[in-house]
């Protein structure tokens, strides 16, 4: 280590406590940013139920919808088929809407 009669020693010892007092800042910035995310992201066992029933609801309705679709193409009336894939369509999007209705009563818990 130099002396301090250079000069060069008391910048040096200046500077690496400086980086330490950044280091500190920056450490505390990671901690409290992720402690938010955790506290943002924590839902209540009853939302989480909700939404995921939810969840569980709509895929039930997107697998009727897939299947009222693939009978679309089994039959020989060409009347038939497009109100069948009507309806596929709007089971599809009545699925979505569950969904944002679970996920919208889940934030509102």
């Amino acid at each position: 280590m130099a002396s301090v009669r250079d000069g060069v020693g008391v910048g040096r010892e200046w500077f690496m406590m400086l980086g330490s007092i950044q280091m500190k800042k920056i450490l505390l910035v990671a901690a409290a940013a992720s402690l938010m995310s955790v506290a943002a992201c924590s839902k209540s066992p009853e939302a989480a139920a909700v939404e995921n029933n939810a969840d569980m609801m709509a895929d039930n309705m997107d697998a009727l919808a897939s299947n009222v679709a693939d009978m679309s193409n089994t039959t020989a009336n060409p009347f038939a088929e497009d109100n069948a894939e009507a309806v596929a369509e709007n089971i599809h999007s009545a699925a979505d809407n569950v969904r944002d209705a679970g996920e919208d009563a889940a934030h509102n818990m």
